[in-house]
């Protein structure tokens, strides 16, 4: 049985043109005369009515393909796609690409995301690579723009963040099958190294909260609750009193608090799933939480169910707390740090006062113990001295239990012992070294020619009575005493 064709597979047609113009300066197009003299005058192209959002028809028109045939190829991937609603367009240029991927991930991301690609495709992206076409985007032009980037004066961190976005949204066009591979992979630049964080000590902190409770007691009770819990500076400012449970001692994380363009501000769901949990609370936040509820804050008492940390019943907005925190940092006499630094200082605290690593994991949420261990790499390497030099303490002390007397220290190998002449005086000579120093027997700076039975050893000294006394030997039949 014979297949009749595809009547929409073959919609369109395809033509060819030029950019040849007339004496008014207006292009000819097809109606150029050069074109039916000269075959290679002239550019392939094609034309389909398409379906658009509103309901009307629109007419897609490509062209510069180098031949009939790429025309007529190019024609039917359209066509093939149109009743999937996907225009898999060859000549789509990024601009359209990344515009309709961002309006797809806006149903999907939180809107604190969507705004930072927003700001990174419509003021990076497009107007340095926009015009390219999709198909015809390659690493040279992704490494121009990076290159453009960081002369200008972009810092890496930027520019990183900015290929993953473009990155992420090719890879669903490869995903997609809409490209071959992902130009953007592997990455152009590399994540930069997270700046060393400076941390307040156990006495820094005392004292910002001394005073604090003193010239801001709200702001007080702020850190009290992100240093006491590890949360994040969005999920204490988004708390409710709903939320709080002071009898049972416990809270439960439901939302952050975010800033749309520094602007807006929008309650969004915690970072990550595992973050929507309860938080146990100790005497001292639970101390705090309840001045905090029996408080007036701003000449006016905390309504029920309302936000805990408030300005006349409105949220805190995050900019308006980091300044006022760098404020009251320069007052007290501490050094000025982030405010999400108050979350990094309750694992800071908790390491240091020997808890365990996967505890302070499930305390500050994470989603992986790889992610605790990695953010505090510094705590976690003083926490594995520690647990080695806990090792070490338990076996001595068994041993000082079994013989009743302070156990023989191991001899360090020999690759880890200090060679004599780093101890030696600085006064002496090197002839003097030479004849009162003697050196180790290290492997390989001797040869073994001197077999056992050569080496004498001494008589063991004799007793009272006159005999040497006994000594034991390895014997065939175990240890055997040796007669004199």
């Amino acid at each position: 049985m014979r297949c009749s064709p595809n009547p929409d597979r073959d919609r369109g047609r395809v033509y060819r043109r030029c950019g040849c113009r007339d004496d008014h300066h207006r292009q000819l197009g097809t109606r150029c005369p050069h074109l039916a003299t000269d075959p290679h005058h002239g550019a392939w192209a094609f034309a389909v009515d398409a379906p658009s959002g509103d309901g009307q028809r629109r007419t897609i028109r490509r062209a510069g393909f180098p031949d009939e045939l790429e025309a007529r190829i190019a024609l039917r991937r359209l066509n093939e796609s149109l009743p999937v609603g996907v225009i898999t367009d060859p000549r789509q240029t990024l601009a359209d690409y990344l515009t309709a991927w961002l309006a797809e991930k806006a149903l999907h991301l939180k809107p604190t995301t969507i705004a930072r690609y927003r700001d990174y495709i419509h003021q990076d992206l497009i107007p340095a690579l926009g015009a390219i076409s999709l198909d015809d985007l390659t690493r040279r032009h992704l490494s121009a723009f990076v290159t453009a980037q960081l002369q200008h004066g972009r810092g890496r961190a930027t520019v990183h963040r900015i290929m993953a976005t473009l990155s992420s949204a090719l890879s669903e066009a490869v995903t997609g099958e809409r490209l071959a591979r992902n130009p953007a992979k592997p990455p152009l630049i590399s994540r930069p190294a997270a700046a060393e964080r400076h941390l307040w000590t156990e006495e820094q902190a005392a004292r910002f909260l001394r005073f604090t409770h003193v010239t801001d007691p709200m702001f007080a009770d702020l850190a009290e609750l992100m240093i006491g819990t590890g949360m994040r500076k969005g999920e204490a400012l988004a708390l409710r009193w709903n939320d709080v449970h002071l009898a049972e001692r416990t809270l439960f994380v439901r939302a952050t608090l975010s800033a749309i363009d520094n602007n807006q501000l929008l309650l969004t769901s915690p970072k990550t799933k595992g973050s929507r949990a309860w938080v146990a609370l100790s005497d001292r936040v639970t101390n705090a939480l309840e001045d905090r509820a029996g408080s007036h804050a701003f000449g006016q008492i905390t309504p029920a169910g309302g936000y805990v940390f408030h300005r006349h019943g409105r949220p805190l907005h995050p900019k308006t707390a980091l300044d006022r925190f760098h404020l009251l940092c320069d007052k007290s006499g501490v050094p000025r740090i982030a405010l999400h630094d108050l979350r990094h200082l309750a694992a800071s605290f908790a390491m240091a006062a020997g808890v365990a690593l996967p505890v302070v994991s499930k305390t500050l949420r994470h989603r992986t113990l790889s992610t605790t261990a990695n953010i505090y790499a510094e705590l976690t390497r003083l926490a594995a001295r520690a647990a080695v030099d806990a090792i070490s303490w338990t076996l001595s002390t068994a041993d000082r239990a079994v013989l009743g007397e302070p156990s023989c220290r191991a001899r360090r190998p020999w690759h880890q012992n200090p060679r004599p002449h780093h101890r030696l005086a600085a006064r002496q000579t090197p002839q003097e070294i030479e004849a009162t120093t003697v050196w180790p027997m290290w492997p390989g700076d001797h040869t073994a020619t001197t077999s056992r039975r050569d080496i004498k050893k001494a008589a063991p000294a004799r007793s009272g009575n006159g005999l040497r006394p006994a000594i034991m030997q390895v014997g065939t039949t175990g240890f055997e005493p040796a007669t004199p």
